[in-house]
């Protein structure tokens, strides 16, 4: 039988670190093995350089020595025990990182650089995860803080995630014939498409025959001043998208609720005024109407997110889980510069801009879809002199990141709204909207007119014929669907409703 000093040893044999305490992950047997493999192999340096940086190795010594070969390898010097050595004692850190017989002991515990690649992976692994510690820890602490706001907390924790994912995300080079392939069979796809476009159609045909589409990555700012109908486009473009085309579409709103949003796609898919969509007084006939045409809306892939003050991070989580699990093939966001940045501290509100614009376009390419983000442009353009109202790039508000960031801008002007009633050819201006591409970054710039219908939220291509109502008040029937019967205008509101097909406890997809 095992005294009780004998058991003592015997259980304390069997403890692991994780029993005494926590350890920070770490490798520092590989850390060695990786210096020593930059100072005997001339180009291990480029293997490495994009997956390590000082601040990525544990020790505090080998933080100096991989720091001492990075300047001499942007120096373009060679790398060896004497090189390195000189450098850390002209920096006046050699004894701090070991003396001149720690650095030529590194280099004698490997023979070759064969597995640089390898260690070096293992060594940003427990650099990230070193930082995660970190970073949890910190927002730990602050959600122990019963001050601290748990929203402001949350966006601070998913900015800091953001930014740790953003700057530890790396894609490797590839060769081009997988390319050539991918681009071949996008060529091919747009040739066997009867409308000849590459891209998701907008609904108007003037406008795709210059853009192509809507591309993938692209993203495409829609600029313009308020009150010019930019919710109004964009919301004929998700009509035309999810409802027509029944193309997954998800439209992040930060300006107006979802309810607001949804009846002005029905006021403009039903083509009731929307006055009367908000006050319910509606006309028999336009009950019918609503009745026939809210059916279309039943059941389309488009997604509506309300979320005030929405931040970026928010979006790109919220975009990610969309294309995911519904497969959403478009992005829309009302408007940029009602978005934040949350988690990170900028010296200006332009900069946060910039950050929003960058991250979107970022986003773009990273779920491989189109984002169209609607944008304000600021004053300057009613600041302008005489007739010429018409905006320009550099009207873009708060930033000038969004002109570069940006693939596509689009500038909506209504002549109109600044009593401008006809051009210099004597063209009726009344109605219409101007729809200015004033930067293409893979294809031509050009303005194309529109029809705008105000009291429908809705843009139109001109030659477009006029969507008949359903029944006209004055009984000629121009309106009746086809194959259908006649309406009673002087019959109540249908007493169903074109909800009653969804499952028992359903509710509308919107």
């Amino acid at each position: 039988m095992p005294t009780p000093t004998q058991r003592n040893k015997s259980e304390y044999k069997k403890l692991q670190p994780e029993d005494l305490g926590h350890l920070q992950p770490q490798a520092p047997d590989i850390e060695k093995a990786v210096l020593g493999a930059l100072m005997i192999e001339k180009d291990a340096y480029a293997k490495v350089c994009e997956l390590l940086r000082p601040e990525s190795f544990y020790e505090h010594r080998h933080q100096l020595i991989y720091e001492a070969i990075q300047q001499l390898s942007i120096e373009d010097k060679p790398v060896d025990i004497l090189t390195v050595t000189e450098q850390l004692r002209a920096g006046g850190h050699l004894e701090e990182a070991g003396g001149p017989f720690y650095v030529t002991q590194l280099s004698g515990l490997v023979a070759t650089a064969a597995h640089i690649e390898y260690h070096a992976n293992i060594i940003a692994q427990k650099h990230l995860a070193r930082e995660l510690i970190t970073y949890a820890s910190g927002i730990q602490t602050k959600a122990f803080d019963t001050t601290q706001d748990v929203d402001e907390l949350m966006q601070e924790a998913e900015g800091k995630l953001f930014a740790l994912s953003q700057h530890n995300m790396k894609r490797d080079y590839t060769q081009i014939d997988p390319v050539i392939g991918e681009a071949y069979n996008m060529l091919q796809k747009a040739a066997a498409r009867s409308d000849g476009l590459s891209g998701i159609a907008s609904g108007f045909k003037e406008l795709d025959s210059i853009t192509g589409g809507w591309q993938q990555p692209d993203l495409v700012i829609i600029a313009a001043r308020p009150a010019m109908g930019k919710t109004a486009f964009a919301l004929s473009m998700a009509k035309h998208i999810a409802i027509d085309q029944k193309i997954p579409l998800a439209f992040f709103s930060l300006e107006m609720s979802n309810v607001q949003l949804v009846n002005r796609l029905i006021s403009n898919v039903c083509e009731i005024k929307s006055d009367q969509i908000k006050s319910g007084q509606l006309k028999p006939y336009e009950w019918g109407q609503l009745d026939y045409k809210i059916k279309d809306m039943i059941g389309a892939p488009l997604y509506v997110d309300d979320t005030p003050s929405l931040s970026v991070f928010e979006l790109r989580s919220k975009a990610r889980r969309l294309v995911r699990e519904r497969g959403v093939k478009i992005i829309m966001v009302d408007y940029l510069q009602l978005m934040n940045a949350s988690g990170t501290r900028f010296g200006s509100r332009q900069e946060e801009v910039s950050t929003i614009s960058r991250s979107l376009k970022g986003l773009a390419k990273e779920l491989e879809i189109p984002i169209l983000a609607l944008s304000q442009l600021n004053r300057g353009v009613e600041g302008r002199e005489g007739d010429d109202k018409r905006p320009q790039l550099s009207d873009l508000r708060e930033s000038g990141a969004i002109e570069q960031d940006a693939d596509i801008v689009l500038l909506i002007h209504r002549p109109e709204y600044y009593h401008i009633y006809a051009d210099k050819n004597g063209r009726d201006l009344r109605g219409k909207a101007e729809i200015i591409i004033a930067k293409h970054r893979n294809g031509a710039v050009g303005n194309r007119l529109l029809t705008f219908k105000g009291e429908f939220t809705r843009f139109q291509d001109p030659d477009e014929d006029t969507v008949r109502a359903f029944a006209s008040p004055s009984g000629d029937g121009a309106g009746a669907p086809a194959g259908g019967s006649f309406i009673d205008i002087d019959a109540a509101p249908p007493a169903g409703s074109p909800f009653d097909g969804l499952p028992p406890g359903g509710e509308p997809p919107f």
